[in-house]
């Protein structure tokens, strides 16, 4: 029996990784749980699955619930702080990170530096540490394996192939809700349209980086770090069905490509279980009834992020860290419509332009790094509120 630690339990990825777990009848053992502030949904997951140990980091939260926990004979740990204590202390196999922004940078290097393999939903870490967190889990002889179907396509594509025969990453994106919309009217997008994503069901972040497509631009310095290849040799392509997750290109000009049906659990699966692969969790896919595939490039003109992101990435050092803080603080100004849809792009830009970098050998560096692009970005919220 594999025991795991699922890090963001109550979120929408955590909560289908516990089915994932579920499903798999006694194979994996979900050890411990965290969350930030959904105590509810917490207890319950306790009650469902007997973990040795919770955490919630949200220290009011903590504060109020701790005698809840201790009572159904968990141990019950709070805040950031003991976030990273339970993950140093319970016995476990495999660590899978899913937790929001770059409160999930901390545990994935903790998770890492005790030699955990580590299945990676956290975007954040890579984007911001990338080389940071590869340099641990090689030192540390761990594996990073993707929960992203964008990145768990390339790693499966990939498994049993010589990564020195490998020409090109092509990370397929869906275009998101605004795929067909003129560029013009993008300035009249509301919260409840840029929330209408046509494919994926996922949190309001993250799907609203899907219609700016700043989170393929994530994708992309993901893919860089994860396997190794310069940001020349990696390509998005606008692929509607979302059937294919992604592709690879050998040497030889043969394309590698990995199918299945829009579900996260699939990715969740291949994560938790890898080596091995198991029923799926989710629908198998008829292809008769998806009927076609098709592929476009992207508007690059409609989606600047995309473009600020790959410009992040080349620039390399804090540039990554800058993005992700500027996108955060933007993103949330855009769903609390204190900024419009296309101001995001603007505080980004705004906020790369302005950055000073800085040095990515420890985790406070890049941390520092976020912090300023947070001050600065806030600063072009504010003067963006003021004129509109």
């Amino acid at each position: 029996m594999e025991r795991i630690i699922i890090l963001g339990s109550t979120g929408s990825i955590g909560r289908q990784a516990l089915e994932v777990l579920e499903a798999s009848e006694g194979e994996f053992l979900p050890v411990a749980l965290s969350a930030h502030r959904n105590a509810s949904l917490l207890l319950e997951q306790v009650e469902r699955f007997s973990p040795e140990a919770v955490s919630l980091t949200e220290e009011k939260t903590a504060d109020r619930e701790a005698g809840t926990f201790r009572e159904m004979g968990v141990r019950f740990y709070s805040g950031q702080e003991g976030l990273l204590e339970m993950i140093s202390e319970v016995e476990a196999d495999r660590v899978l990170n899913a937790l929001v922004g770059t409160a999930g940078l901390l545990p994935t290097m903790r998770s890492l530096e005790l030699g955990r393999d580590l299945a990676l939903a956290n975007k954040e870490s890579l984007v911001a540490a990338g080389s940071l967190v590869m340099e641990t889990a090689r030192s540390e002889s761990c594996m990073v394996i993707p929960v992203d179907s964008e990145h768990s396509a390339i790693f499966q594509c990939l498994r049993g192939e010589e990564l020195a025969e490998l020409r090109r990453i092509i990370i397929t994106a869906s275009g998101g809700p605004f795929r067909e919309t003129p560029g013009v009217e993008l300035a009249e997008v509301g919260v409840r349209e840029a929330l209408d994503h046509p494919t994926w069901k996922m949190g309001r972040k993250i799907t609203i980086d899907s219609a700016t497509l700043l989170n393929k631009g994530l994708e992309v310095i993901e893919a860089h770090h994860l396997f190794g290849v310069d940001y020349d040799h990696i390509e998005v392509i606008v692929h509607p069905q979302s059937i294919i997750h992604s592709l690879v290109e050998m040497e030889d000009g043969s394309l590698l490509a990995q199918l299945g049906w829009p579900d996260i659990r699939l990715a969740l699966q291949d994560a938790l279980t890898y080596p091995r692969r198991g029923p799926t969790p989710g629908r198998y896919t008829d292809l008769a009834e998806v009927g076609k595939l098709s592929f476009e490039p992207v508007n690059m003109e409609n989606f600047p992020c995309l473009e600020l992101a790959y410009r992040a990435g080349r620039e390399g050092a804090t540039y990554p860290a800058a993005l992700i803080a500027a996108d955060e603080e933007a993103v949330g100004a855009f769903l609390s419509e204190r900024i419009s849809f296309l101001d995001i792009e603007r505080v980004i830009r705004g906020v790369l332009d302005h950055h000073q970098p800085g040095g990515v050998g420890h985790v406070s560096e890049i941390i520092e790094a976020e912090e300023r692009a947070r001050d600065d970005a806030r600063r072009f919220i504010s003067r963006l509120e003021k004129k509109n």
